[in-house]
């Protein structure tokens, strides 16, 4: 009996040994179990944290508008390709009034003049590209690579956009006018057929939108005249035709304004489709029976690779001054006429404009 319960008792302390082994295996799963699943909810509220990191990029879009960007800081340099005094030179120092106002900063002009324009058109493509050189590329630009004096084409660029453009004009030195009866551009063309190779017209540098000008005014009407270029630009043209040196320019109305103001030059006709607001006396070729329209274009770059940002707050600031109203008075004023293009549409305009103006200069065998 004693051995019998002896057995029991010791079957007893197993049983309860195995169910101890048991409870504390579930226990201890259930720990393990707790544990998991707290690790899982720090890891899910981790990841959570970090998610709106992983969500910045619309903040990014709101960067490249310009809007949050602290620029400009200080002044900015604002390249001339043409001289002081010309028509690019005024256009560009009135539209940098107008910048300045939104940007809040000072514009300051660089006249870089030289090789027709290619001194200044390389330096704006040469430029830091932080936002703080800028410059005004023209009509030139598209002529260089056909002439092979420079590499430089709208693509060397990025365009902000269109401001300007003009028209070119036949006007000529008042005095020689008078004294040999030229009154209307009919006249003026009969001379010149009368002494071919004479007549001696001003433009700017080889190649240039004024020197093609008078290429056009050859090709329409039949006349042979010497067409003079300067360098330097349209400015020093005419100079020389108001002094006498030589008989005219084909420039446009705004660059000869004060002389045919001060009554040292008289203005023939426009290629324009219409008269000048500024010049509505004079007539345009159409008017008089000849279908010559012509004009040049200006408009605003900056260096390749400037940060988008930048580049969108200058978009904004462009689009702001060309509705500025001292500048609108002034162009008015001036008679030169606004014609702004943003940049996506500058863009498109130039590239088209180059293939017309090889398409040109193949004509006048340039």
């Amino acid at each position: 009996m004693k051995a019998k319960r002896a057995k029991r008792l010791l079957s007893a302390a197993l049983v309860m040994t195995m169910l101890a082994g048991i409870l504390g295996g579930c226990s201890s799963s259930k720990e393990s179990s707790a544990d998991a699943s707290a690790e899982a909810n720090t890891k899910t509220e981790a990841d959570a944290e970090k998610e709106p990191e992983a969500e910045k990029e619309p903040e990014a879009e709101a960067d490249a508008s310009g809007d949050d960007i602290a620029y400009p800081e200080k002044g900015i340099s604002v390249i001339c390709p043409w001289s002081a005094g010309g028509g690019t030179d005024a256009c560009l120092r009135a539209f940098c009034e107008a910048l300045g106002k939104d940007l809040g900063v000072t514009l300051t002009v660089d006249n870089q003049t030289g090789g027709g324009g290619i001194l200044g058109h390389q330096a704006i493509a040469d430029a830091e590209p932080d936002g703080y050189t800028i410059g005004m590329i023209t009509f030139e630009l598209a002529t260089y690579k056909k002439l092979g004096t420079s590499e430089l084409t709208w693509e060397s660029y990025d365009p902000l956009c269109r401001v300007n453009t003009d028209a070119a004009a036949i006007t000529v030195n008042a005095e020689w006018a008078k004294s040999n009866n030229i009154t209307d551009l009919a006249s003026y063309i009969e001379y010149c057929k009368a002494h071919p190779g004479e007549v001696q017209m001003g433009g700017s540098s080889n190649a240039s939108v004024w020197h093609i000008a008078g290429g056009y005014l050859m090709q329409e009407t039949g006349i042979d005249i010497q067409m003079i270029t300067y360098q330097e630009g349209a400015a020093t043209a005419v100079q020389n035709a108001a002094s006498g040196f030589i008989q005219g320019v084909t420039v446009s109305l705004a660059e000869a304004r004060s002389f045919i103001e001060s009554g040292h030059l008289v203005c023939l006709g426009v290629m324009d489709e219409e008269r000048n607001e500024s010049f509505p006396d004079v007539p345009t070729c159409k008017e008089q029976g000849y279908d010559i329209t012509y004009f040049t274009q200006r408009g605003m770059a900056i260096p390749k690779n400037v940060d988008p940002a930048i580049k969108a707050k200058l978009e904004a600031a462009c689009e702001a001054a060309i509705a500025d109203a001292d500048f609108v008075d002034f162009m008015k004023n001036n008679g030169q006429a606004i014609s702004y293009m943003n940049s996506a549409d500058y863009t498109e305009y130039l590239k088209q404009s180059a293939e017309d103006v090889a398409n040109a200069m193949d004509t006048l065998g340039l």
